[in-house]
């Protein structure tokens, strides 16, 4: 055995170490106009009746499209028409049907009534369900079934069609979400609003009973007063009273169109059994449409080819431009072909190829954030010097959410509108330093909150005029908030009463109850945490923590003393958020989501006149007024809005945290020159180990292999001897 050959195995090892290590991808992609990202489970629905939930919203916000959208740059958030020609029109009516001006007041509205009216010419992505023969009729309805028998993937639908969007569509939608196949998660809601849809729910429930599970139900046939067409590109939805924020449900896909032959093709016998419907492959006349559906490995949208001119927005906010979101400005969209989502069950193997540039974004999980991100001393978040030297950037944003610790304002030591509770209750807001929390629970992924209003969202203030005067101070020179002294925290709570402490009647220490939902040992730190901020005060905090069910129950009866609590905007509006301290919604009284049952007969006032109003100097004095009312109240400590945080190469431009707009992905833009030599750079194969191990085991075989070959000429010396 010549010595050479012992290095050959190792040779075509290090041959092989030479090409892509980990790679998702298929030969070629990361040279073309696609960005990848990942996906951890199949989503469940993407039928845009059922479809409620972010990781569904990534792609089905992505395909359908409703007549509105949010303006993907500007802030506050701002609806635009996506599908629609121009904004919806409102008409309001009296009880008796007539006419009534615009500025009518809200108790003689008894109707409203959008017009909406959308481009022509918009066409669906290709769909086997608009596939004709060539006498006009539907190609695959009916299908044979034989031929159904043939096709295993959906790509076995060779013949593809599509039609223009009709205002038909749009009506067609919204009858769908009164069937009781859909189970539209929205039906209750909107059922109080629109009209007639109860009753159209209530005759199909009806109609369904002796009909087969996946058989096809007319949702077309019976009589609805609450959405009708005018012509071929208007319709009309009816709205019991006055609903302002019924425009915000105009950009859920929940109003998106649904063509009809879509939902006939996919109820045919034999469909579901291959899961050929709504829920898993989409028809829409978005972007993109779903061409890869393998939820074990890989989700591909691709370009839709009938998709109109729309263009990249040419306007945003101060600073936009500077920071290259406007370089775009007026390009056709979407800007990539293909988005790729590959299967990542795991934050580790996500993260790892997120650094190996496989993947052009990523979330900061906890495992990974120190290596990630760094808290400076100021607490403001920044890049790792590592993820610097990468190029990698980093996007955060305020989420529309606000978390508060709550009192209860029937509770006869903190609650009530009387000067002791009150001053209690600030005293309290003083001494709880969530400024600390937000460091050391959240690593700075949170913005301290000054009243009950999110960033974003039409009516919070920012700046000095933003602060809450009861908490804080405004430092000119600083440019920023700071919080009141500890001194008067106590000197507020002398004057409740308490002085160091302990009921100034009786001697007593002060003990408070926290309710939480927070348990076991990862829980202990935080709440902890919150004993120590009450000693400041030398309260006595008790906390009791208890399941998600049983810490409902407390609130709705009214017997939690204090609780944490959150909420996420449903649409990004005032009136949801500030509808959360009106006096009618108290859980005691009204069983509503007023969770401290706050209430305040001038807020209230406030809050009525407010709710209905267009967005103006006119709102926001009355949402100003109700602001500082309820920070003079102090309800609620207001605690934080958290943040979210992103990381992206530098290879994917146009990236603005949007919290509403769902359907951001039409505007990225990928350099995938840059990506491939990122790529070459960060996954050269370390060989030097490799090498050495050649080394060292090449000379511990050596003396067997001279061995060997002595053994072998002695056999021929003893043979040719003989």
């Amino acid at each position: 055995m010549p010595r050479r050959w012992v290095f050959i195995p190792f040779v075509l090892l290090l041959a092989a170490c030479s090409g892509p290590i980990n790679s998702p991808y298929a030969p070629g992609e990361p040279a073309g106009r696609t960005l990848f990202t990942a996906f951890s489970e199949r989503p469940k629905h993407l039928d845009p009746a059922r479809s409620y939930s972010e990781d569904q919203y990534q792609f089905v916000a992505n395909i359908y499209e409703p007549p509105l959208q949010y303006h993907y740059l500007k802030r506050p958030y701002q609806l635009v028409p996506l599908t629609a020609a121009a904004m919806p029109t409102v008409r309001y009516y009296d009880a008796a049907g007539r006419a009534l001006p615009a500025d009518a007041p809200s108790a003689a509205i008894a109707l409203s009534e959008y017009e909406i009216r959308i481009r022509p010419g918009i066409l669906y992505q290709p769909h086997p369900a608009f596939a004709l023969r060539a006498d006009g009729s539907p190609r695959y309805l009916p299908i044979d079934a034989r031929e159904l028998a043939r096709m295993r993937r959906f790509s076995d639908f060779r013949e593809l069609g599509t039609r223009e969007l009709t205002a038909d569509d749009y009506v067609y939608q919204i009858r769908r979400l009164a069937n009781p196949r859909a189970q539209s998660p929205i039906l209750g809601l909107m059922a109080e609003h629109i009209v007639g849809l109860r009753e159209l729910a209530a005759e199909l429930t009806e109609a369904v009973k002796d009909l087969p599970r996946d058989a096809y139900v007319d949702v077309a046939a019976p009589a609805f007063a609450g959405a009708y067409v005018v012509d071929r590109h208007t319709y009309r939805v009816r709205v019991r009273g006055k609903y302002p924020q019924f425009m915000y449900w105009l950009a859920m896909p929940f109003f998106a169109p649904m063509p009809p032959e879509a939902e006939r093709f996919y109820r045919q016998p034999g469909m579901a059994e291959r899961n050929f419907s709504l829920d898993w492959q989409p028809v829409g006349t978005g972007p993109f449409y779903l061409a890869e559906n393998d939820p074990n490995r890989v989700m591909r949208l691709r370009r839709n080819p009938h998709f109109r001119d729309e263009r990249y927005p040419d306007a945003g906010e101060p600073g936009d431009a500077a920071a290259g979101l406007l370089a775009d400005a007026g390009r056709p969209l979407p800007l990539v072909d293909e988005v790729v989502f590959t299967l990542e069950k795991e934050n580790v193997p996500y993260w790892n190829k997120f650094l190996q540039g496989y993947y052009d974004a990523s979330g900061i999980s906890s495992d990974s954030f120190d290596q990630a991100i760094r808290v400076g001393a100021d607490g403001q978040p920044d890049l790792t010097p590592a993820m610097r030297e990468r190029g990698i950037l980093l996007s955060t944003a305020a989420r529309p959410t606000l978390w508060y610790l709550g009192f209860n304002m029937a509770d006869p030591v903190l609650g009530g509108l009387s000067e002791r509770a009150r001053k209690l209750r600030q005293a309290i807001a003083i001494a709880v330093d969530y400024d600390e929390f937000i460091s050391i629970f959240t690593n700075g992924r949170g913005e301290r909150a000054h009243g009950p209003i999110p960033p974003g969202i039409f009516g919070h203030r920012a700046g000095a005029d933003g602060i809450n005067p009861v908490v804080f101070t405004w430092d000119a020179a600083r440019g920023e908030a700071r919080r009141r002294d500890l001194g008067e925290a106590r000197r507020l709570l002398a004057d409740a009463g308490y002085p160091n402490g302990r009921d100034a009647a009786s001697g007593r220490p002060l003990t408070l109850y926290f309710d939480t939902m927070a348990s076991g040992p990862e829980a202990k730190s935080r709440l902890d945490w919150y004993r120590k901020q009450f000693a400041k005060l030398d309260i006595q905090l008790v906390v009791r923590s208890t399941d998600y069910n049983r810490f409902q129950d407390k609130i709705q009866k009214g017997n939690a003393q204090m609780f944490e609590w959150g909420w996420n905007a449903d649409y990004p509006d005032p009136e949801n958020f500030l509808f959360l301290l009106y006096g009618p919604n108290a859980k005691l009284r009204g069983q509503g989501e007023n969770a401290s049952n706050y209430a305040n007969p001038e807020f209230d006032r406030l809050f009525e006149r407010m709710k209905d109003m267009d967005n103006g100097p006119e709102r926001q004095a009355l949402i100003d007024r109700m602001v500082a009312i309820v920070r003079d109240d102090a309800p609620w400590v207001f605690a934080f809005h958290p943040r979210s945080f992103g990381l992206r190469h530098g290879w994917v431009a146009n990236v603005k945290p949007n919290q509403m707009a769902n359907n951001a992905l039409k505007y990225r833009r990928v350099d995938p020159a840059a990506r491939v030599a990122y790529q070459a750079r960060w996954n050269r194969p370390v060989l030097w180990p490799l090498a050495v191990s050649a080394v060292l085991l090449a000379a511990a075989i050596a003396p067997a292999a001279t061995a060997y070959r002595r053994r072998q000429r002695a056999g021929v010396r003893e043979r040719a001897g003989a």
